[in-house]
């Protein structure tokens, strides 16, 4: 096995940067030359931690994901993978001698293990289904994990690999439902659940739930913990819906299923909200897991609980943090949780003292991806980003409080390139509430000048612009515009109430909100008012084909993946809580408010050129929203342009759509604001004859 060393972290950080203004400006290419990092697995002793790194080759289109081991005493690190396929997901034996992962260069996503003391990598899983979240068992040659199967066909992976070869090469090419929510996310039902099983290495498969029901719910959304493992290896606890129409209803509970004995799921929560993220303490005693309180609003506070095994008593642990919990981990005494908060554009992190609820914010400032807390609680390790700092690996003490980088898989780009951080202000939007907005000035800025700006408004509606790296916070400012990212009343991070605050009023307090920042913006010195354009995506397209019909102060907009006809949309779309909660009911039960909502209610008022993008594949906001929305601009004759990918969902791939994606919109905008030139053009990239044998 090859080894590739990294010297220590206390050496690359002598290294001086290069000031901005030696730097060159950043393109769409230099995106593609970041690395990611992510899926840190701390060692049971703490001595050393696995994480994924993936790399990208922007013109092959093609994705290289290994995993990689950091010392943490001595700081280096060494590549452990080399298979140039995707090895992810890692996680440690009991005893830390061996490190299991997901590849993808055999049979499609199988678990395999690997002995740190030397030799190669070995595969332990061979289901046709594939294996997905796996959990070990103890005694080490046992995995439990999920996969979506035909249930007629369970743990007969041949039978399986039957059926699917029908189902996707037979003659009949169809799709057929009798129940809502028969696609979801980018993949429609095709008779398939998601179910549990279990796996000796190299042997048996067993099914350990079945039928037409999904075990666990969560199997389409991958950052979900949507089942677990106790420690001793006898129970799982798994998240599912068992409400007679899922496509209305949040109201996922746990289930714990014994596998000592009688395997029927058994229900522990009874709440009729969402319960999930399901996690035993290291003892076995207690469950953690997320729970909302409102039936059917999925934009809900969540917050922390832990479930007693031995008393059936649940006790939460944060209804006094009035934002919502993400990611959690147990101590390694069991003790105390540790978790971050969705918080004014940022992820802080707290612990939690399970016996008192006493809860202490531990690292503040800081967007938190991922985090390992040591075993000991002296140190954490995590994964970090802000607007203008490439992810890498960090470790935080917190006696002496010491925030340190052990990790440089970016820095090469970043002394390259300049890569804008951003600056954070506030405007006063509606009911005088303070907006919280980042701004990301072009390269080479300069305060004597104008410059064309752009306004970007999140989707969600309810999620929250973060101080993190994102292509569209580098992209334009490296083509000399301004961008702007606002955080309206919608926004998560800042109160219950401010999130709730958007659900019936889309045409309310949120446009007002942009408006003022709007106003905002053109009055600033360095702002070209007469050169100021707008884009969103989702709830942030919506927002762009409101705009469409109200106003004309902006050059241009671009709107994607877009909520358009509020009525059709309901009609189409497949979680329909989402629908009847923020839009206040059925369109024929509250007709009025569809209607008062509706941008395709002000087609007569379109005048601006809008660049329109959307995919085929998108289930969650149906592509024919965006073709109505571009229909309706062609007949008033509005200069715009229409892009549908074709094997997308509600996210673009990173990699085959995201450089048309960002090449279209700095083509579109520099067409009507004046910025930098694109790169290619769109209409090469769509017909695949940018990256030929002639170059660009």
């Amino acid at each position: 096995m090859r080894l590739f060393c990294l010297v220590p972290a206390t050496a690359l950080l002598l290294a001086l940067p290069l000031r901005a203004a030696e730097k060159r400006a950043f393109h769409i290419e230099d995106l593609y030359r970041l690395k990611g990092v992510q899926h840190l697995a701390l060692s049971p002793d703490g001595s050393k931690l696995a994480f994924e790194v993936s790399s990208q080759d922007l013109k092959a289109a093609t994705r290289n994901t290994q995993i990689w081991l950091l010392d943490t005493t001595t700081g280096t690190t060494k590549q452990l993978t080399f298979s140039g396929k995707a090895d992810t997901a890692p996680q440690w034996s009991k005893d830390g001698k061996t490190l299991y992962f997901l590849s993808s260069r055999a049979e499609g996503s199988q678990l395999w293990a690997l002995d740190l003391a030397g030799g190669e990598a070995r595969k332990v899983t061979a289901f046709e289904a594939g294996v997905g979240s796996p959990k070990l068992m103890p005694g080490g040659n046992q995995v439990v994990f999920q996969a979506t199967v035909f249930p007629e066909a369970m743990a007969d992976g041949a039978k399986q690999k039957d059926l699917a070869d029908k189902l996707e090469k037979g003659p009949v090419q169809a799709h057929l439902a009798d129940t809502l929510l028969y696609r979801h996310w980018t993949e429609w039902r095709d008779f398939q659940y998601s179910h549990l099983f279990t796996a000796t290495f190299g042997g048996k498969v067993e099914a350990l739930t079945s039928g037409k029901q999904d075990y666990p719910a969560d199997a389409t959304t991958p950052s979900s913990q949507s089942f677990d493992l106790s420690p001793d290896g006898k129970e799982i606890c798994v998240v599912t819906n068992m409400d007679p129409v899922p496509a209305r209803s949040t109201n996922q509970d746990l289930f714990l299923i014994s596998l000592d004995g009688d395997r029927t799921p058994r229900r522990i929560t009874d709440n009729p909200a969402y319960d999930g993220d399901p996690k035993y303490s290291p003892d076995g005693r207690y469950l953690a897991y997320k729970f909302q309180t409102r039936p059917a609003v999925e934009s809900d506070r969540f917050r922390l609980a832990v479930y007693d095994r031995q008393t059936k008593a649940r006790k939460v642990l944060t209804e006094a943090i009035d934002n919502w919990v993400d990611s959690f981990q147990w101590s390694e005494d069991g003790k105390t949780l540790w978790f971050t908060v969705q918080e004014k554009g940022r992820w802080p992190l707290f612990r939690v003292e399970v016996a008192t609820g006493k809860t202490t914010r531990m690292l503040d400032g800081q967007s938190i991806r991922e985090f390992q807390v040591s075993p000991d609680q002296k140190a954490v390790y995590l994964s970090k980003t802000r607007v203008g700092e490439p992810v890498e690996v960090w470790r935080y003490t917190f006696e002496g409080k010491e925030l340190k980088r052990l990790t440089d898989f970016n820095q090469a780009v970043a002394d390259e390139v300049d890569i804008r951080p951003a600056e954070e202000f506030t405007v006063k939007g509606a009911d005088g509430k303070d907006i919280q907005v980042f701004l990301v000035k072009p390269h080479g800025f300069d305060p004597a000048k104008k410059y064309p700006l752009i306004l970007n408004v999140h989707g969600g509606p309810q999620m929250m612009w973060s101080d993190t790296l994102r292509g569209d916070w580098q992209v334009y400012p490296g083509a000399g515009y301004i961008v702007a990212f606002p955080n309206p009343h919608g926004s998560t991070g800042f109160g219950q109430a401010f999130t709730d605050a958007i659900s019936g009023d889309w045409d309310g307090k949120v446009q007002t909100d942009i408006a003022k920042v709007a106003d905002h913006l053109a009055a600033l010195p360095y702002v070209d008012k007469d050169r100021m354009g707008a884009m969103g995506w989702s709830w942030g397209g919506y927002a762009m084909m409101w705009l469409e019909g109200h106003t004309t102060r902006f050059k241009a907009i671009a709107a994607m993946m877009g909520v358009y006809d509020l009525r059709a949309m309901h009609g189409a779309t497949e979680e329909l809580w989402f629908p009847e909660h923020d839009l206040t009911g059925t369109p024929w039960d509250q007709a009025a408010a569809y209607e008062r909502m509706n941008p395709s209610s002000h087609v007569k008022a379109f005048k601006t050129p809008c660049l329109v993008i959307t995919g085929e594949r998108d289930y969650r906001v149906p592509y024919t929203q965006s073709l109505e929305f571009f229909t309706d601009l062609q007949e008033m004759g509005v200069p715009s342009r229409l892009i549908v990918f074709k094997n997308d969902g509600h996210w673009p791939d990173n990699l085959r759509s995201m450089p048309v994606y960002y090449n279209a919109h700095l083509e579109w905008f520099q067409k009507y604001l004046g910025g930098a030139a694109a790169p290619w053009k769109t209409e090469d990239l769509v017909r695949n004859l940018a990256f030929g044998s002639a170059g660009k």
